[in-house]
């Protein structure tokens, strides 16, 4: 049984639409090619029954008992072969299916991490929600009705062929009969393809809108401006009605057209077949194999229209991805990225002129908290300016810096699903000590199955203080060679805090750790602090040195003891706690991070 989905997806063909799916092809090439062969076998198979059943009447009417047992037996043999290389090619085709969702899916969730913040200036919220949804879906039909397509037409050949050898007039008509039947659905492919690309764009224009409504109801509900945006929501759903039902009668008339067609073209042949019978130009025998094909044909001529069907879905599908995949970044990669091995030494931001040094616990602290963010940001590559050895980081492939630096922030999301694997997705058994670390072991404690526990949406089961040393125990258990935390502890009451500080430092220890923090019981704990203002470093040491000798840094951390200002007071680690509604712990990732 194969495992799916497969650990790396690989380098997409992203050139366009039909590169993409023929990447696809390329990829499972072994599974869709044993699905076309066992689809040729099994319509073969199929194409082959109402000969041998004309073969056996005739043996029949010439009592030829000898011939009439073989022929059965023939047929039984057929029927065998048919319904082995039936089941065969659906396993194999149902694999294909999943193959290519879920490379889909893949791909699309790696461009997304890698577009990071520019992803919402590059594509609406509803063409990704879409992609997820539908467009991995159509590509999916698509790549799995190659296998029946190819079959179908075989089919159809082999057919052709037989009726040909058998009566030439009944053999043309199937031969020029089949070209017209596809010319006529084909007329309705183009329109259908048009219409089903127009409603799909208002699809993703909606969804953004929805996601937009939802996002800022408490805002418009504060501006009066509910009831407009409410209208201007309804009047684009009605005009996506439309459109949907618009798309509707073109598919309507395809269908309609699958089966008529199919069965005025079984009415023509069965008329021949019956005519030439009763003038003696073939058998009795041979009448029911022509009756018998012009019913079988059906399939396989309608199997051929859902081909065109799906292939047409499939590169619309297609295309909005290789869109997606095409986007570019804020942050794009070297066209020759230094060697990952050249990423050590001091990590430095020129602009503040904070250097952090290999191996110690340093500090950064502001006044205002968006410069110490915005220092964080260009030390891990989410802004550039960064250096690491005296090299630029925008030198080195965005995934090794991503490997080697991880920045974790308040704004980070817990994800839907079992904690454990929201923590410690690679299971890398790292999660006790981080849990001990981040004094988040009595929230795991609580919950009714404990690490097995179900997250609800973005976390929201968990209060502000809960969510924070949550993310942190995911941040450590990721143990990177460099950790940058922002405000690791601002949501936790003073007692929690410590033990947070006190454990961290020796969980840290002679690892390159950046704290981006005011709070005095973290930073009491630190190796050395940077204090910033106005952008730039204006003192370094110790927090006691810099306590006696800068009154501008005193006034800043000792702010911290003002308990109108130290966080989420209410939060003591209270396993029960049901969550905090005015907590902002839930922001979306505005900064475009990866999330650890």
């Amino acid at each position: 049984m194969r495992k799916l989905p497969d650990a790396d997806p690989g380098a997409p063909d992203d050139r366009s639409a039909t590169h993409y799916l023929g990447w696809l092809v390329r990829r499972y090439h072994v599974t869709v090619f044993a699905a076309i062969a066992l689809a040729v076998l099994w319509m073969l198979c199929q194409a082959l029954v109402p000969a041998v059943i004309g073969r056996a009447i005739d043996a029949a009417t010439r009592h030829d008992r000898h011939d009439l047992i073989v022929w059965c037996l023939v047929l039984s043999g057929i029927g065998a072969g048919q319904a082995y290389t039936g089941v065969a090619r659906h396993r194999f085709a149902v694999v294909n299916f999943l193959s290519a969702m879920f490379v889909t899916v893949q791909v699309t969730v790696r461009q997304a991490g890698r577009l990071g913040s520019a992803l919402p200036r590059r594509l609406d919220t509803g063409e990704v929600v879409a992609i997820g949804t539908s467009d991995i879906r159509s590509i999916g039909a698509a790549i799995d009705i190659t296998a029946r397509g190819t079959g179908s037409l075989v089919a159809v050949i082999t057919v052709t062929v037989i009726l040909l050898t058998t009566s030439v007039p009944l053999g043309l008509v199937v031969v020029l009969g089949v070209p017209i039947l596809m010319a006529v659905v084909s007329l309705l492919i183009r329109p259908l393809h048009h219409r089903q690309q127009v409603t799909r764009e208002q699809q993703g224009l909606l969804t953004g809108r929805a996601a937009d409504l939802v996002g800022g109801l408490r805002v418009l509900r504060g501006i009066g401006g509910e009831a407009v945006m409410a209208e201007r929501y309804r009047t684009e759903s009605q005009e996506l009605r439309a459109a949907g039902v618009r798309t509707a009668g073109v598919e309507s008339l395809l269908e309609a057209a699958q089966v008529l067609l199919p069965g005025i073209f079984l009415v023509l042949v069965t008329w021949l077949g019956a005519h030439f019978a009763l003038s003696g130009q073939i058998t009795v025998g041979q009448l029911v194999s022509f009756y018998a094909y012009a019913a079988f044909l059906v399939a396989p001529l309608r199997q051929l229209t859902e081909a065109l069907d799906k292939l047409t879905r499939g590169h619309v599908a297609a295309r909005r991805v290789v869109a997606m995949l095409t986007a570019t970044t804020d942050l794009p990669d070297p066209p020759a990225p230094a060697a990952p091995e050249s990423l050590a030494g001091e990590l430095a931001d020129p602009e503040s002129g904070v250097v952090v040094h290999p191996g110690e616990i340093t500090a950064i602290v502001s006044a205002q908290p968006a410069e110490a963010a915005l220092i964080a940001d260009r030390l891990g590559r989410y802004a550039e300016g960064g250096t690491a050895g005296g090299r630029r980081l925008d030198e080195f492939g965005l995934a090794t810096v991503r490997e080697r630096i991880l920045v974790a922030d308040n704004d980070a999301h817990l994800f839907s699903g079992p904690l454990r694997d929201d923590l410690d997705p690679h299971g890398s058994g790292l999660l006790p000590a981080a849990l001990h670390t981040a004094a988040a072991t009595d929230i795991v404690e609580a919950l009714p199955e404990g690490l097995d526990s179900e997250v609800a949406e973005r976390g929201r089961s968990f209060s502000g203080g809960q969510q924070q040393r949550l993310r942190l125990v995911r941040a450590l258990v990721a143990d990177p060679g460099t950790l940058i935390l922002v405000e690791p502890t601002s949501a936790v009451d003073a007692h929690t805090e410590a033990r947070i500080a006190d454990r961290l430092i020796t969980a840290r220890a002679g690892r390159t750790t950046v704290i981006c923090t005011s709070s005095p019981l973290v930073l009491d704990r630190t190796d050395r602090v940077c204090f910033v203002d106005e952008g730039r470093v204006v003192a370094t040491g110790t927090h006691h040195g810099l306590l006696d000798r800068e009154p501008a840094y005193a006034r800043v951390v000792l702010r911290e003891d003002d308990p109108s200002d130290g966080g989420d007071p209410g939060d003591g680690g209270d396993p029960t706690d049901g969550g905090d509604p005015g907590d902002e712990g839930d922001l979306s990732d505005e900064g475009g991070r990866v999330l650890p």
